[in-house]
């Protein structure tokens, strides 16, 4: 299963992955309780601005003060995020486009889909 921002559904679902839209503007609390909840294998976030793109450090912050970071992989994407910054925070995957994206989600959950 894959909690999702909203950008990322139909590459998703369109490739038979589990969804779940966690919408937009979601605080760190509702990231974790929703992996908790749903017991998902991957987390997506994007950020559009570099203004939000520091948010998702404090997200995966987040998932390891709740004790959770180990139950989860962690992808980003969206224009201002890159490889780099992935390293940086934390993130388990990265990917500039929604393909690769695809490729990369299979790869981190050992290529159930």
């Amino acid at each position: 299963m894959i909690l999702v921002k909203t950008w990322w559904l139909p590459c998703w679902r369109g490739c038979g992955f589990e969804v779940i839209n966690i919408g937009i503007d979601v605080t760190c609390d509702k990231f974790v309780e929703a992996v908790k909840e749903n017991h998902a294998d991957i987390l997506c976030m994007s950020a559009l601005l570099t203004t939000t793109m520091t948010y998702m450090k404090e997200v995966i912050q987040a998932l390891e003060e709740a004790g959770i970071r180990n139950q989860v992989k962690v992808m980003i994407g969206g224009a201002p995020v890159s490889q780099g910054f992935a390293d940086e925070i934390g993130a388990d995957g990265y990917s500039d486009n929604a393909n690769t994206a695809v490729a990369v989600a299979k790869e981190l959950i050992g290529n159930k889909k």
